[in-house]
């Protein structure tokens, strides 16, 4: 009976249960071949290593006790039969048990003077003194690295039995997916197409794993076509992936195409992203069935295709390594949430997370988007793996950390704050000059609390006060007494304005157009400098924000909400010129503002505040800004 919705514990437990004992016939590889390979067998040195009696230094062999008593003042004096020449690594022949540093003696009239007092055996390396005949010099497991080289070649191995690793094959299916090389520009492809991606990352995994992988020609949403497909997979390699078709829509037929040609073990796994991953034996190879989300696709790689390679390979499975192994993880490390976060209840869940020192405390905090998002995966410095059991993660909850990137805790500042493209660029800039920067859109007020908190090295914003028509000072002056150790930086000064189609085909001219019945917005977030100025200009002119179609659809960067505005989803985003640009849509100027920095006092320090302050000045990065249209330099 097929067994479903397994928690991964259990799925290691089948795994391990049906193919474990069973790795595939061991490998006979040249030396040359060898480096990176695992070894299947312990290896015995044939030979003792050095195999004679070798001089460690140079200078003269000779019988210690020739030097007994002999000092700076009273040296040992041998004639020529009592000593001979040697450098290092040379034959000591056995009328000596030692030798005397060059250093140690002088020669004078063919009589040579020793200055210390030698022990027998004395720089002198012994028959065996490095590996003797009989001794394992490498064991079961071991990875062929360069110096295992070097001494396999010494002692004269000159073949060397490995692990084989299994033939794997990734089968790519979906009437939607586009095979790689069929279409250069995605920007060509027709609605509902898209390109076929997920080889190329799981390619990349297999590389790091030192695994063959093979992709299969692309299969379409059908049931006989992949049956053939799959068998013939069964026959040439030892481990079949089938890409796609494991959930349970009309076309999806990858358990079914298991189940005619073999067995279905799984289907569904408690875990999130891949829960619809299935396993199957066909020729009693096993069956992957991988969903199409690149990140189900990955976690799923992790979780269930890395096992069975081992598997295969070595007959066992280290349930307290293999995840690791399988990541590449480079450190991991206890470190808090830097925002609560609350996962399904009995489910283990995969967050993608990035990270940053904040003082001498190190956070993290998961990136959003769901398993089809290839940013948030690609952006992600690390995963954590929330067990079934854990439900709440409040607000610096400590979790454990897998990280796949070097992180530089020390020079990263993180920027949180107002949204804007611009900001964006700065990047590249802080890290040329050898800090980092990262990112989280927060809102203009949403990251004067975050600093207020403790939680960021910096903000931005861009908030208005109706009142007085100044900007930021009072939102400021909110969060004293921390805001009176703050500075506060002038980046530049943008336009704000209505964000529309090409053509503004609805005619928007006015804020009096946003209440009309066949005119839908796009909003930004609670605390957002773009939300309050768009409530502002209600109030002003008296307009309730009830009345506005769309008004409680919101986006959290401007960029998001001109692509609102371009695929029809909304007639009108209130948001700034460049990102109007950037999509080719028409901008109506409404105001330009402007748009401050502020960082506290004490992270003036801070070597990626330090880079970022000197980067704002780069011509190069203020060329490229202007570049994009609707900023102002002070």
């Amino acid at each position: 009976m097929v067994k479903e919705h397994l928690p991964l514990e259990e799925v290691w437990q089948l795994l391990r249960a049906r193919w474990a004992g069973r790795r595939l016939p061991v490998e006979r590889i040249p030396l040359q071949q060898a480096h990176g390979a695992l070894l299947a067998e312990d290896i015995v040195s044939p030979i003792n290593v050095p195999h004679y009696p070798a001089s460690a230094v140079d200078g003269y062999a000779v019988l210690s006790s020739s030097t007994s008593m002999a000092t700076a003042a009273t040296p040992a004096i041998l004639d020529e039969g009592q000593y001979q020449w040697v450098n290092t690594g040379s034959f000591v022949p056995p009328n000596f048990d030692s030798v005397a540093m060059v250093e140690d003696t002088s020669l004078k009239d063919g009589n040579l003077y020793v200055y210390v007092s030698l022990s027998p055996g004395a720089n002198l390396r012994p028959v065996g003194e490095d590996i003797v005949k009989g001794q394992i010099v490498a064991h079961f497991g071991d990875a062929v690295d360069p110096n295992l080289m070097a001494l396999f070649y010494a002692i004269g191995m000159r073949e060397l039995p490995v692990l084989s690793r299994p033939k794997v094959v990734f089968i790519p299916t979906g009437d939607e997916i586009v095979p790689r090389g069929h279409v250069d520009d995605p920007s060509y492809l027709p609605p509902g197409k898209v390109m076929e991606s997920n080889s190329v990352m799981l390619e990349c995994l297999f590389e790091k794993w030192k695994t063959p992988l093979f992709i299969g020609p692309h299969v379409k949403d059908d049931l006989k076509s992949l049956r053939e497909a799959l068998l013939k997979a069964a026959e040439e390699y030892d481990l079949v992936l089938i890409g796609a078709g494991s959930a349970k829509g009309k076309r999806d037929f990858t358990a079914e195409a298991i189940e005619h040609e073999g067995e279905l073990l799984f289907h569904w796994v408690l875990m999130k992203p891949g829960r619809p991953a299935l396993l199957g034996a066909v020729k009693d190879k096993p069956v992957v069935g991988m969903p199409g989300f690149p990140m189900s696709t990955m976690v799923v790689a992790w979780s269930v295709v890395y096992p069975l390679v081992e598997l295969l390979m070595k007959g066992n499975l280290n349930e307290e390594k293999f995840l690791d192994d399988a990541m590449g993880t480079k450190e991991k490390l206890k470190a808090s949430l830097l925002m609560s976060h609350t996962s399904p209840q009995g489910i283990s869940e995969w967050l993608r997370v990035r990270a940053v020192q904040l003082g001498s405390k190190r956070y993290v905090w998961p990136l959003s988007g769901g398993s089809s998002s290839m940013r948030a995966t690609a952006e992600a410095d690390g995963f954590v793996l929330l067990s079934s059991k854990t439900y709440e993660c409040p607000k610096g909850k400590e979790l454990e950390v897998r990280l796949v990137r070097d992180v530089p805790w020390e020079s990263r500042a993180l920027f949180q704050g107002s949204d804007d493209p611009a900001v964006a660029k700065l990047v590249s800039y802080v890290r040329r000059r050898g800090a980092d920067l990262i990112i989280r859109s927060v809102g203009s007020l949403g990251g004067l609390a975050a600093l207020a908190r403790g939680e960021a090295h910096l903000s931005a914003a861009h908030l208005l006060d109706p009142e007085t028509g100044s900007y930021n000072d009072s939102y400021i002056a909110s969060f004293k007494p921390m805001s009176d150790r703050w500075k506060r930086f002038l980046l530049f000064y943008r336009q704000q304005g209505f964000i529309v189609k090409k053509g503004n085909p609805k005619e928007i001219k006015s804020i009096e157009d946003l209440a009309r019945t066949d005119v839908r917005i796009v909003n930004r977030q609670p605390g957002a400098g773009t939300r309050v100025l768009l409530d502002s200009m209600l109030k002003d002119h008296g307009i309730d924000a009830s009345l506005i179609k769309g008004y409680d659809d919101q986006t959290v960067t401007h960029l998001d909400a001109s692509c609102r505005v371009a695929w029809g989803l909304a007639d009108v985003a209130l948001g700034i010129k460049s990102a109007a640009d950037a999509l080719d849509l028409d901008f109506i100027p409404i105001t330009e503002e402007p748009y401050e920095f502020v960082i506290p006092e004490d992270e003036l320090r801070h070597p990626g505040i330090a880079a970022l302050l000197d980067a704002i000045s780069d011509e190069e990065f203020r060329e490229e800004v202007d570049r994009m249209g609707g900023y102002r330099w002070p």
